[in-house]
């Protein structure tokens, strides 16, 4: 399996099979001069989205005729398993924001979080509704999303393997959140890839938490 960092909270994921998820697509037109990532504009079998926002929901550049998820659930495309789990964009049960739901991706035995616009450290029921995951894709620029803190705590609840940070502040991104150096700061584990894309199997992901940084490629 394949996990490629597009920018923001979009990823990529390509299993083995050749099965292309993408997560979350983010459309730069939705806020001009704020939001700066280049368009997709590629084909996809799968979109997720975890809410509306305009930052997550780009529909419009994702090509072909994927089938769109978009709520809790379990969901089965070709080879892949998709459960959607039920949380909030905010610390006051969607008060301030709304709704997010948490998308857990599994295929080759691999379960692969992606937490979405996550506001809040998890219950106890929404931990467990998730699992335990290898991979959990975290927010952790704050402010709109759970801060460095929380995505720490996030990962734990999940006993996360490999924690692949997103939704931070980059050269691309002018949102008033913070980059990637608050989370990584005393992570005794930190690989800073190359490139955007890391390839999964089963038996190669660590036993342990590794913070695993990409780059974007929008």
């Amino acid at each position: 399996m394949n996990v490629e960092y597009l920018g923001h909270a979009s990823f990529l994921i390509t299993t083995l099979a050749g099965t292309r998820i993408v997560t979350d697509p983010v459309d730069p037109a939705g806020y001009p001069g704020a939001l700066n990532y280049a368009e997709f504009n590629e084909s996809a079998d799968v979109v997720t989205v975890s809410h509306e926002h305009k930052d997550h929901a780009g529909l419009r550049v994702v090509k072909g005729n994927p089938v769109l998820i978009t709520s809790p659930g379990k969901f089965a495309v070709k080879d892949a398993e998709i459960l959607g789990v039920a949380t909030y964009h905010d610390e006051v049960e969607g008060g301030k924001r709304g709704r997010n739901t948490v998308f857990v991706i599994s295929s080759e035995g691999i379960r692969i979080a992606h937490m979405g616009d996550l506001g809040h450290v998890l219950t106890a029921d929404q931990a467990a509704e998730i699992g335990n995951v290898d991979v959990a894709l975290i927010p952790v620029g704050g402010n709109f999303t759970i801060d460095a803190i929380g995505a720490r705590a996030v990962a734990d609840q999940l006993d996360a393997d490999i924690v692949i940070p997103m939704h931070y502040k980059t050269e691309k991104c002018e949102f008033p959140i913070a980059g990637v150096a608050d989370f990584i700061e005393g992570s005794s584990d930190v690989v800073r890839e190359p490139g955007s894309s890391l390839e999964l199997t089963k038996e190669t992901i660590p036993h342990g938490r590794r913070v695993v940084v990409l780059n974007h490629r929008l």
